[in-house]
């Protein structure tokens, strides 16, 4: 469990967020890999605050992704208040791929988190699956979506979208890969076996002709009794 943070002096909380609103600013301008002393110029701090809060490019990644993660699992939570389960889950995940098109930077610390593993990453990745989870529970509910795949493969292939995001064709691939989760995890419509009755009596009915004229030929069969008990003439 991670110590609590020792609260930061008003002066230290604004340029801490200076610093985090710079960073989010230039990596949703496609700037992720600009000299990490210059956040701390464009930011209007001097390059000791820039190290003192983040030590390293990835602690400053890492602040902008938890925001960001919160800002999506707001939204999560908007959708399951204002749309249909199944539509809410369709929405936030389309919306995710919308956001990281929108947002070359940011998709780009993504991929950068997953490929160090971070602790940002980790409970980043928990606050998603978490909304996710949540979304899918409330979809399985309304007996349009299965309920025997979890979260977790969902969020695989939210990784993979992040992981790819320099693949020429990514956004194309992307939206082409939500379909397919969406399409695996909607419950197919059940089949039902039409009779056709009309077909089932026209058929019944030679079998009920046949078996009448095989009794009437069995009775003329049956040698005739007379009055005295004798059998008479065929």
């Amino acid at each position: 469990m991670r110590a609590e943070a020792k609260p930061l002096r008003a002066d230290a909380r604004r340029n801490r967020d200076a610093l985090i609103a710079k960073a989010r600013e230039l990596f949703a301008g496609g700037c992720f890999n600009l000299r990490f002393d210059d956040f701390a110029k464009l930011a209007g701090v001097g390059t000791g605050t820039l190290y003192r809060h983040f030590p390293t490019r990835e602690a400053l990644a890492e602040a902008v992704y938890r925001d960001e993660i919160t800002a999506m699992c707001d939204r999560a939570r908007e959708l399951r208040a204002t749309l249909p389960a199944d539509e809410a889950l369709e929405s936030f995940l389309r919306g995710l791929v919308d956001y990281l098109h929108a947002n070359e930077g940011i998709a780009r610390t993504f991929a950068s988190l997953m490929a160090t593993r971070s602790g940002a990453l980790a409970d980043g990745v928990q606050a998603i699956g978490q909304a996710v989870t949540d979304l899918l529970a409330a979809a399985v509910e309304t007996g349009r979506i299965r309920g025997d795949v979890g979260a977790g493969a969902v969020l695989m292939a939210l990784q993979g979208i992040c992981a790819t995001y320099g693949h020429p064709t990514h956004r194309t691939d992307a939206d082409g890969v939500i379909t397919l989760v969406l399409a695996g995890l909607r419950r197919p419509a059940p089949t039902h076996m039409i009779v056709d009755v009309g077909a089932t009596r026209h058929a019944e009915k030679p079998a009920a002709r046949t078996s009448t004229i095989t009794t009437h030929r069995t009775a003329l069969r049956q040698p005739v009794i007379d009055a005295e008990g004798g059998h008479g003439q065929d």
